[in-house]
């Protein structure tokens, strides 16, 4: 995809910084995991804005807390061994972290859903799918049998499922692997929640079926006016969704920006990596970039920047000064946490 056609199709259209009210505000998120082995630092100090109607894209590799993230705010980290360490999760102003669990079960399903990334592991295989998306109308809205049974048709009809009549007493094993994501996307979008969480929705689905995936959850939030975190190792399906972006390595945000401005000016080492491993079809013949060694183990984690093993340009002010998240410029949404970002830019 060349950068003319990403920013093109990148929903650039959108709001600015100011004249969208924040939906939902992770400051310095803590997630620790406690163990035999020690302490997981699988998300430690998290900080991004999804704003209302928009779509933050999550991106990094697998372990670097994504999923976590996403998790905790949904207060689905399994504790123990997983604890809360510190930071805040405000969404409409209150923070998630101080609700208990009957007041999380009103929320989840309601105001906040989730799509998860393998529909058939998701999805209870002894219950049909229109018991599935029955319980949760008649949970979060009050709705008898019949009514919830005619909203269960409605919501299969809704997301392009076809004769939802029948499909709505069919099990999840009866259903391609596409018409199982679709029930997941059904099912979340049931009570038309403010945010929909989305962990890796077309990881599992071949490409054709991915589009048609992405474009049902665009025109649903078209429609409803949700907001959206899209968390996904594809910087394609970033372009192509996403408003803002953040861009997480080792537990931590390195770079966030708005989607347009990452794609023609990413200055991390390791969003810059991630750009020159996409694969170049002008480049006929030769061989992939990729960005040596692996993320660290969050048990371990590297002093200073956590990059800096696999990055290029790494000094001994790296390995002893932890970089901060900083605005490019003044006032700039912008932030980078680099301490070299002149040189990342001669990368």
């Amino acid at each position: 995809m060349s950068q003319d056609q990403r920013t093109e199709s990148a929903p650039g259209g959108a709001a600015s910084e100011g004249e969208r009210e924040a939906l939902l505000q992770i400051e310095g998120l803590r997630t620790w995991f406690h163990t035999e082995e020690g302490i997981a630092k699988a998300v430690d100090g998290v900080t991004y804005t999804v704003r209302k109607g928009e779509t933050l894209g999550v991106v990094g590799e697998s372990g670097c807390g994504k999923s976590v993230t996403a998790l905790s705010v949904m207060q689905l980290v399994p504790t123990p061994p997983g604890k809360f360490e510190g930071g805040r999760i405000l969404f409409r102003g209150e923070d998630l972290l101080e609700k208990d669990l009957e007041e999380m079960q009103k929320i989840r399903g309601n105001d906040i859903a989730m799509i998860f990334q393998e529909p058939m592991s998701a999805l209870n295989p002894v219950y049909t799918v229109g018991d599935q998306i029955m319980e949760t109308v008649m949970l979060h809205q009050g709705l008898d049998k019949v009514a919830a049974r005619e909203r269960a048709i409605e919501m299969l009809k809704r997301v392009g499922i076809p004769s939802p009549e029948q499909r709505v007493d069919e099990y999840p094993h009866q259903l391609s692997g596409g018409m199982r994501q679709r029930v997941m996307i059904a099912i979340a979008m049931a009570c038309d929640p403010a945010l929909l969480i989305a962990d890796e929705p077309t990881t599992a689905l071949d490409v054709t079926i991915q589009a048609q995936i992405l474009n049902l959850m665009r025109e649903l939030q078209e429609q409803e006016g949700m907001s959206m975190l899209l968390i996904t190792h594809d910087l394609g399906v970033v372009a192509e969704t996403a408003h803002h972006v953040a861009v997480m390595y080792a537990g931590k945000v390195v770079e966030y920006s708005e989607v347009n401005e990452l794609f023609a000016r990413p200055h991390h080492p390791y969003t810059i990596g991630l750009f020159r491993s996409l694969p170049d079809l002008a480049s006929e013949g030769e061989r992939l970039n990729t960005i040596p060694g692996i993320v660290p183990s969050a048990f371990n984690f590297p002093s200073g920047c956590r990059f800096r093993t696999r990055c290029p340009i790494a000094t001994e002010r790296c390995a002893a000064e932890e970089p901060p998240l900083v605005p490019l410029e003044e006032g700039a949404e912008h932030t980078v946490a680099c301490h070299h970002l002149k040189e990342a830019l001669e990368l």
